[in-house]
């Protein structure tokens, strides 16, 4: 590790932002973090190169991804085949040959192999609404945060949530591939403006209002509770962008003291 007064190596800072640092040097980088405005820097800049590549790798990969237009066309125009084939005009198993019964049934596994590929967890941005409900995709929600201090994150207001333009959140949308009930969906700032968040993409994600106990209703009382630590000295402000940003749900759990969500005043409401 480095002495305290020189910089931290790009190297123990990407070990730092994979969580791959022992406990002992984990607490040296992050003491050293508190007290180093360059280092701060630095590994702002790091993280930002790290989702700026993995968007982009995304997106190169999802462009390979093959449709599945051509294998459904095919099998269509095969089974259109085979009922005009037929004298009654419906399509019969028993009247199949042998060799087209195989090309068909080989036809209908491709197809299913191509939308299982389609669907398959991880490899496609594009999701059911109803698994966008507590936890954003790091590669789409990785957070971002200003270069603020402590003191000027607290001189100002408790802003919580900014309005997010109607074309901003469109693209959240898109994104996440929610096409359905985008209503039932805040786009909700992974770290909150009220510690530093900041106005980009990266930061933005479809948190669901009601469809998990973890709701926005939840995440909103943890950003406070963050806030108010981080103003009144118990919490540093760049441990804090850290905690919401890798999973506020296990934040909430470790500040709360609790494994579930309380109940709030607004959630009484609500219910």
């Amino acid at each position: 590790m480095k002495h305290e007064d020189s910089h931290l190596s790009d190297q123990e800072l990407l070990l730092d932002i994979e969580n791959e640092l022992t406990w002992h040097d984990e607490k040296l980088v992050h003491a050293h973090l508190d007290t180093c405005w360059k280092c701060r820097t630095r590994r702002q800049e790091l993280e930002t190169a790290i989702a700026d590549f993995v968007h982009s790798r995304q997106q190169e990969f999802d462009s390979k991804i093959p449709s599945a237009a051509g294998p459904r066309a095919l099998l269509k125009a095969r089974l259109a085949q085979l009922v005009a084939s037929e004298p009654s005009g419906r399509l019969s198993w028993h009247g199949l040959d042998s060799r087209f019964a195989w090309a068909l049934a080989a036809t209908i596994c491709g197809l299913l192999a191509v939308v299982s590929f389609l669907v398959r967890p991880g490899l496609n941005r594009s999701r059911k609404p109803a698994t966008i409900v507590s936890i954003p995709d790091s590669r789409l929600t990785p957070g971002a945060a200003l270069l603020l201090s402590r003191q000027t994150v607290c001189a100002q207001a408790n802003t919580k949530n900014k309005a997010v333009p109607v074309a901003l959140q469109r693209r959240v949308f898109e994104e996440y591939g929610i096409v359905g009930e985008p209503r039932a969906y805040e786009v909700d700032y992974l770290i909150t403006p009220a510690l530093g968040g900041a106005d980009d993409i990266h930061n933005l994600w479809p948190h669901s209002y009601s469809a998990t106990v973890w709701n926005a209703q939840v995440k909103d009382a943890l950003e406070d509770r963050l806030r108010e630590m981080v103003c009144d000295g118990s919490l540093d402000l760049a441990e804090a962008q850290r905690a919401i940003a890798s999973n506020w749900i296990a934040a909430y759990k470790k500040y709360f003291h609790t494994d579930e969500p309380l109940l709030t005043h607004r959630q009484e409401r609500i219910q």
